[in-house]
């Protein structure tokens, strides 16, 4: 995917727009149109770029199905009882609680997991957590001193950076997003305050040299620029430009280059100037979030599950499918995907965002939500205690499921599904609506002309593992606003349908189709997503086979015993074991591959846990065989992967597949047996090179 020039009017109408009824109109765009406004919510103000889409105030997406059970079991798991669990939540003596800023621990940790805590709080209404939320809020406006500076000063915790108290911005940075998302959950007007007197304190008091020292601070200064675009858009402050303008001038250059190659600088950083051109109006700048995620992509992300191979950094020649990402990475990915999609209102970002939470988070946590492991392989066959280093950079236990270790991960995870809930439905140009991603749920807004109607949309679907969604309209009167439909990119014949009549028109994978009419209260719109089996070869990668229907990748299915390792009677770790057997190669007919797999169904789990193996409602089957030759060397690592197709005399057999986010030992990227001149032995690693 590569930038397209956005125009004036920032739409390119792919279809001329055709009556439909005798108020509406539909249409197939590119993007929205930004040279409509959105007069109900607050967008992006001069000389910013109108905005494309704008997110809407947390609360405003009641998320049902399996998107709330994820979010309750997060909040019943680990995450949510983090303050029990973790010595850097310990109130006594954390810099977080102090008045002062002073304390022996408190850096990243805190607002790391009170961004996920709260935000999981507020989407599901949880006055338990609400409450616990607060007290830390409140805490941070307390601690904000005479000349602007809140939160640590004297001192933190933390053995990641030398830089304590005031020379370090990056927890601050983390912070302003808690307040940000808590101001628009509450419209409490201290928050307000508190940044405003903040960025001040930056603007006038800290000079451009010194604003970003360090590694994660000047790395990740796109967190920082894009909170001080949100309290301009509230307050117009004139002077908010300039504070921009020294921000991006002092992060890394993205705008240049990969700045680094650290997984969750790359997942968070990358986006920063098309963040920046906001402000510029330069497209070199927007160009450059899509060069740096096409760049990584090339080089270590020839990969299913929409992720790469950086564990803890990318590393020339560790490019295979054993190579992980961290869980950290996978939801900073996930939000920097959520924010280049309101940016730029390209659905890229929206089909990637679920690329990346369907297929590769799920299975970085247990089912349960009550651990989760640092690291994460599209081929990890098993999940054991044991380091992998050197073949996985990090050495130690990165691929135990512990709720007590993997220090980031353990506190950043949970931001992944409330974010995700709450960017389903992002309020249009127009005074409409965009579906965007889409889950089961309900979006209350305010449509429409002149004050607007506050109506409710709710959305029934079992998507992805079901190719319908309806959406039914509640509305006190009569209102006309345009609703934005996504067309996913691998969507060839989508069909829309109101009040059971269907709608003429001829859609295009990876564009809007846009519905704008008079909408009555009780109308239903039947949105249908046909799902094909597609096969994907991957000449960049030894040409292995990843197999997808709709947005989701299918891996092997593994057998699984999860062993006790250690934590407490109440909060366990665990080591997971395969049962069956994993070597296997994929056998197909290259002419047709998809007619090689047969889709089984079952009914739709009324735990609404469908990302585990007794749940997934659709599976798989295929013909395989085993490569005896394809072992775990002698750390317990996979195997590297070896150029396709291969060779084997080994007995076919018929394979079940799963999807790729139910499967927490998995092979998602599955060589190609072959006959022939072609096809190649698979060469056993030789026992000194175990583990390289």
């Amino acid at each position: 995917m590569s930038y397209q020039n956005i125009s004036v009017v920032g739409t390119i109408c792919l279809l001329a727009a055709v009556a439909w009824g005798a108020d509406a109109k539909v249409s197939v765009v590119d993007r929205p149109n930004t040279a409509l406004r959105n007069d109900h919510y607050v967008g992006n103000r001069a000389p910013l770029q109108p905005s494309s889409l704008i997110k809407l105030p947390v609360g405003s997406i009641e998320p049902t199905g399996w998107l709330r059970k994820n979010l309750r079991l997060q909040a019943d798991g680990f995450h949510g009882h983090l303050t029990e669990i973790s010595g850097f939540l310990k109130k006594a003596g954390n810099a977080w609680l102090s008045v002062s800023g002073e304390g022996n621990h408190g850096w990243e940790e805190v607002p790391y997991w009170l961004k996920g805590y709260s935000n999981c709080a507020y989407v599901l209404g949880d006055e338990r957590m609400i409450a616990e939320s607060k007290l830390w809020i409140e805490a941070v406006f307390k601690s904000q001193q005479e000349d602007g500076w809140f939160g640590p000063d004297k001192g933190r915790g933390g053995v990641a950076t030398r830089l304590k108290g005031r020379s370090d911005l990056w927890p601050n940075m983390v912070m302003c997003f808690c307040l940000q998302d808590y101001y628009s959950y509450t419209g409490d007007k201290r928050v307000i305050g508190l940044m405003t007197r903040y960025f001040k304190y930056l603007h006038e008091k800290v000079p451009a040299d010194k604003l970003l020292n360090g590694f994660w601070p000047v790395s990740r200064g796109g967190d920082l620029l894009f909170s001080v675009y949100w309290l301009y858009n509230i307050t117009g402050d004139p002077w908010l430009m300039d504070l921009a303008k020294k921000v991006h001038a002092d992060t890394a250059r993205w705008d240049k280059e990969i700045a680094n190659w650290h997984n969750v600088n790359i997942a968070q950083g990358f986006g920063e100037p098309g963040t920046y051109w906001l402000q510029s109006d330069d497209p070199k700048d927007l160009q450059a979030a899509y060069r740096n995620f096409n760049t990584v992509r090339k080089l270590y992300g020839q990969v299913p599950g929409g992720m790469f191979g950086a564990d803890e950094n990318a590393r020339p020649g560790h490019t295979g499918p054993r190579q992980a990402i961290e869980t950290c990475g996978i939801v900073e990915q996930m939000l920097s995907d959520e924010t280049l999609l309101t940016i730029s209102g390209d659905l890229f970002w929206a089909d990637h965002c679920e690329n990346a939470a369907l297929n590769s988070l799920p299975a970085a946590v247990l089912a349960d939500m009550k651990a989760l492991r640092y690291l994460t392989a599209p081929d990890q066959p098993l999940s054991d205690a044991k380091s992998k280093s050197p073949g996985i950079q990090n050495s130690g236990p990165m691929f135990l499921m512990s709720p007590h270790m993997h220090r980031c991960c353990q506190h950043n995870w949970g931001q992944g599904w409330p974010y995700y809930a709450e960017h389903l439905w992002l309020a249009s140009p127009g005074n409409g609506l965009a579906a965007v991603i889409y889950a089961a749920s309900k979006v209350a807004a305010k449509v429409g002309p002149g004050e607007g109607t506050n109506v409710a949309i709710t959305e029934e679907t079992q998507y992805p593992f079901d190719e319908t969604a309806t959406f039914t309209v509640d509305t006190p009167a009569m209102v006309q606003f345009p609703l934005y439909l996504r067309i996913p990119a691998w969507c060839e014949a989508a069909s829309v349908a109101i009040n059971g009549k269907a709608v003429p028109v001829e859609s295009k994978p990876g564009k809007y189709l846009v519905i704008d009419r008079a909408w009555s209260n009780g109308d239903k719109l039947t949105l249908t997503l046909p799902m094909q089996i597609r096969v994907k070869r991957w000449a960049g990668n030894h040409g292995f086979a990843s197999v997808d229907r709709g947005p989701l990748t299918y891996s092997l299915k593994i057998g699984e015993k999860y062993v006790r390792q250690g934590g407490t009677e109440q909060w366990p770790n665990w080591e997971i074991y395969p049962t069956t057997p994993w070597n296997y190669g994929l056998v197909f007919d290259d002419a047709n591959p998809a007619a090689s797999f047969k889709l089984t169904r079952r009914d739709y789990p009324q735990s609404d846990m469908p990302f585990t193996h007794e749940g997934v409602p659709v599976m798989l089957t295929a013909k395989a065989k085993r490569i005896p030759n394809w072992k775990l060397d002698a750390h317990g690592l996979i195997g590297q992967m070896q150029d396709s197709p291969v060779l084997s005399d080994q007995p076919t057999e018929t394979v079940t597949l799963i999807p790729m986010g139910a499967a927490r030992l998995r092979i998602s990227a599955l060589p190609v047996i072959g006959t022939g001149p072609n096809a190649r032995e698979w060469s056993a690693p030789p026992p000194d090179t175990a583990g390289k």
